[in-house]
């Protein structure tokens, strides 16, 4: 299976000198194209920073990220970022959405960059993709008159935007109730069923079980690896079991 993302012997330092740690100590990993990985581990053992690293969001203080090919250690913050807009989408526990836009502008605005021209064509698309995850009539409300859950839908609709080869989501369901953090699983597996990466950031046991493959870490490292058959909808019971106990087992 081709990889989409090589991450190399990943380090990434903060503090100088005597006062310096490495939140990432040599992680390597690799993504396959349509693989579903989630991220498991204590606060503070790097599983957030880990996905900044990967998505080219933050910089490395040694290794290398390489995304379809390219080396994101050794090009540009333009060309990064353009990379990032274009072939990635991020989801965040709360959704960074501009107060002074309605819902479905503040959706279409990372794809009007250098592309107004198709304004109408990306509209229709918001559109379609606002009713694909239920929140089709709500397009022109202010991001205050609607709730968590559907302000998240929002945030996974503006990353399908430009369709992304991958998306990262740190704790996407983290500020959602029970019933709403569901739902938003349930679109994520249709997402990936689709063909498209996802990277999850999350200490829930019910997110992590839907993924084909979770890693956890400690202290910066990539401590245990549990592999899961692609989930059908059916056996969440004992695959969220099943994480329970290996969560157990590395100290989660």
């Amino acid at each position: 299976m081709k990889k989409i993302i090589i991450g190399d012997h990943i380090v990434k330092s903060f503090g100088v000198k005597d006062d310096q740690r490495n939140v990432l100590d040599g992680v390597s990993v690799e993504i396959n194209e349509g693989e579903f990985v989630a991220i498991m581990g204590p606060s503070g053992s790097g599983k957030s920073t880990l996905m900044f690293a990967l998505s080219g969001m933050d910089s490395l203080t040694n290794g290398r990220v390489i995304f379809e090919g390219m080396d994101l250690t050794e090009i540009g913050e333009k060309e990064l970022s353009e990379i990032r807009r274009i072939k990635m989408g991020f989801i965040f526990q709360q959704p960074t959405m501009l107060k002074y836009l309605n819902i479905i502008d503040n959706i279409v605005l990372p794809s009007m960059r250098n592309n107004r021209k198709n304004a109408p064509k990306i509209a229709e698309k918001a559109r379609k993709l606002m009713r694909r995850v239920g929140i089709g009539d709500f397009e022109k409300r202010d991001i205050t008159q609607v709730s968590g859950g559907q302000l998240q839908r929002a945030g996974i609709c503006r990353a399908l935007m430009n369709n992304p080869k991958i998306i990262f989501g740190d704790e996407p369901t983290g500020a959602l109730n029970s019933k709403s953090s569901e739902d938003i699983m349930d679109i994520f597996s249709e997402i990936n069923m689709e063909g498209t990466a996802l990277m999850l950031v999350t200490h829930d046991a019910k997110v992590a079980a839907r993924s084909d493959r979770i890693m956890f870490m400690h202290d910066g490292k990539i401590v245990s690896e549990l592999k899961l058959e692609k989930f059908n909808g059916k056996d969440i019971e004992d695959r969220i079991n099943e994480v329970t106990v290996k969560m157990r087992e590395v100290g989660i």
